[in-house]
């Protein structure tokens, strides 16, 4: 049995679970190995933030702004780069809790290390000198999760984006690292739609957005582009709530966008690998739609409200 079916059908069977989100959790970090604060991923995260911060701020640094994230996730890079920044308020949300006291001090110890080997200087450009002197004074060991939060202008969510308890026009930035791949329409073009009630006027939304099949990081033998193989109906019985995928490509990302008056002021796309592509026997609709479009693996979105 290959990888990726193994990993479909346990990830099917705990989405029916009690408490599926633990289990998947632990499942993630001792058998796949996928929740890991590995150097790889704390970089990766870094360049995520950087993106995020770079076409925010231009070229100048903005302090005191406010920043909301969607899809914390297991550790706090990005929410905490935006602290470094200058962030005054700093929101992160998910649906289930994926946080915890231990990930957090992980993440700040890593951050210490790194700016001790000198690896941080090509992630700040926009860290502000105060606030690389708090944490490198800072001892995570001495704070619990709540203190930790208080240190960074933090405030974890568990809850729906759909329904956010803030103002209108209460976020700067509005930000997430591949989640939108992991939600479904029309949740999507909800939470969407309340970003820009929160948004303000001059404020941005910036979004990563992994559209490769996700099975394929783990399995090998399988191209990114292994799901477009199957019907809707097929699909429906492989994916899971615990770590679903939409299959959405570019074009549909674009028509929900100009749907909602989100003006697209910035994108970067990879443009995948048409000749891969080719040799997978697409389903219905994949295979009535344009291969350039298909094959796009990654996409980098910032846009801001039209008419705003």
């Amino acid at each position: 049995m290959k990888k990726w079916v193994l990993k479909a059908l346990i990830q099917k069977l705990i989405s029916f679970l009690p408490g599926s989100n633990k289990i998947n959790y632990w499942f993630q970090k001792y058998i796949t190995k996928g929740v890991q604060l590995s150097d790889e991923y704390f970089g990766d995260k870094l360049v995520h933030a950087n993106d995020h911060l770079r076409h925010y701020s231009g070229a100048t640094r903005k302090e005191n702004f406010s920043s909301l994230e969607i899809g914390t996730g297991w550790y706090p890079v990005v929410p905490i780069c935006m602290y470094l920044a200058g962030a005054g308020k700093v929101v992160s949300i998910d649906l289930s809790r994926l946080l915890n006291e231990q990930a957090f001090k992980e993440t700040i110890l890593k951050f210490k290390a790194w700016l001790k080997e000198g690896k941080l200087k090509n992630f700040e450009p926009y860290f502000l000198e105060s606030r690389i002197v708090q944490l490198e004074r800072l001892d995570p060991k001495q704070l619990d999760l709540e203190a930790l939060l208080v240190a960074f202008n933090m405030e974890y969510r568990v809850g729906d984006a759909r329904n956010l308890e803030d103002a209108d026009a209460s976020f700067d930035l509005i930000h997430s690292n591949n989640v939108f791949e992991h939600i479904y329409p029309q949740v999507l073009k909800e939470i969407l739609l309340e970003f820009k009630r929160v948004l303000r006027s001059k404020g941005m939304m910036s979004h990563f957005i992994d559209m490769s099949d996700h099975f394929a990081h783990l399995d090998n033998s399988i191209t990114i582009y292994n799901f477009l193989r199957f019907s809707e109906s097929s699909w429906r019985m492989i994916d899971n709530s615990v770590q679903p995928q939409n299959r959405w490509r570019l074009a549909d990302y674009h028509q929900l966008y100009s749907e909602l008056a989100l003006e697209i002021i910035k994108e970067e796309a990879r443009p995948g690998d048409l000749e891969q592509l080719a040799k997978v026997k697409l389903a219905k609709p994949y295979s009535e739609r344009k291969a350039e479009d298909l094959a796009i693996s990654h996409v980098h979105l910032v846009n801001t409200v039209k008419n705003a």
